[in-house]
């Protein structure tokens, strides 16, 4: 049996449904309060048959911190995909970023050593990479003097727990991802920038990073579970985009004829402020220096080691872009 942490996440969505395609079990966990109602669309959208799919998940309450939860959910299990994580950029979430990343990343070790399971998917990404030469590689090391905020060092601190377990024994491999373009998540990561730039937004950055459709992760991710790889990780990157690139194309799928504008590093340094201010009164901050850092970085990531061990073709950011943007995607 196959479990999915993290099921009612972009990728854990779009995983759960290619799983169900060829699986008759799969176990996905969902916390507590977790909605699985994008889930769902996902199937809905990928199949006509999406709903009698969705049905067949068996899904388990549990959160990868609570162990006893937890390893209830691993009986029974031979293989497991980690998707599970939180993505904050507040500071008052440090806790959390740790608790739930390393934490929990060390639970799912533990337990899928305990449990004898055959073999562990785990997705980090890219920004657990040291950045100090372009292009980056998987053997670029991390440098734990340059500035990175908590999500990164949290995430960074996930993939040490699966080294450590795959010293112990654990047949496990690390996937990196770039930045996840989907469909039906348009209230968070990556699926903001398209529903404000849909909503008139006409600012970007200077920087350039890599993308990758989410459809394409998890068809890797497949690939990797049932490869005789083992104690490895692959980036998974489609194309180096600029931000000006990618929000010109998201325009260009909406029909929107507005022009683009850079924003200047004093206007950057505002949005801190205000953002710092706003934290005061609310307790809520969505920016760091380090991520201001970065959306004005060039950084160039090399997809060559997946596309060689899998024989992989990624799609082109550009089509992702299309097939987002189509009406029918929109919820």
């Amino acid at each position: 049996m196959i479990l999915v942490t993290g099921g009612t996440g972009l990728v854990g969505s779009y995983l759960l449904h290619e799983l169900l395609l060829t699986n008759d079990r799969v176990r996905a966990i969902k916390r507590k309060n977790s909605d699985t109602k994008k889930t769902k669309k996902v199937f809905e959208l990928l199949s006509k048959n999406g709903e009698t799919l969705f049905n067949n998940i068996e899904w388990v309450t549990a959160d990868i911190t609570d162990i006893p939860a937890l390893d209830l959910a691993f009986k029974d299990i031979t293989k497991v995909y980690h998707c599970a994580a939180v993505i904050s950029f507040n500071s008052k979430d440090d806790r959390l970023l740790r608790n739930c990343n390393i934490k929990g990343t060390a639970n799912v070790v533990n337990l899928a050593l305990a449990h004898n399971i055959e073999k562990l998917i785990h997705v980090s990404s890219i920004a657990t990479l040291g950045e100090h030469h372009s292009p980056i590689t998987e053997e670029t090391y991390w440098n734990p003097e340059a500035s990175h905020n908590m999500y990164a060092i949290t995430k960074y601190g996930a993939e040490l727990e699966v080294w450590r377990g795959t010293q112990e024994g654990l047949n496990a491999v690390i996937v990196n991802p770039g930045v996840i373009l989907g469909d039906v998540f348009f209230e968070s990561g990556s699926g903001l920038l398209f529903s404000r730039i849909k909503s008139g937004f006409n600012y970007y950055t200077k920087g350039t990073v890599g993308f990758v459709n989410v459809k394409d992760v998890v068809a890797c991710m497949i690939k990797l579970m049932t490869s005789h790889t083992r104690d490895e990780q692959f980036i998974l990157v489609a194309e180096n985009y600029t931000y000006k690139q990618l929000f010109s194309e998201i325009q260009q799928g909406y029909n929107i004829n507005k022009t683009l504008k850079p924003v200047n590093p004093l206007l950057l340094n505002m949005a801190f402020v205000l953002d710092y201010l706003k934290g005061l009164f609310t307790g809520k901050r969505s920016l760091s220096k380090a991520t201001l850092e970065a959306a004005n970085k060039t950084l160039i990531y090399d997809n060559a080691k997946v596309i060689n061990e899998l024989d992989f073709k990624f799609t082109p950011v550009k089509e992702t872009i299309e097939e987002i943007c189509k009406p029918i995607a929109q919820y």
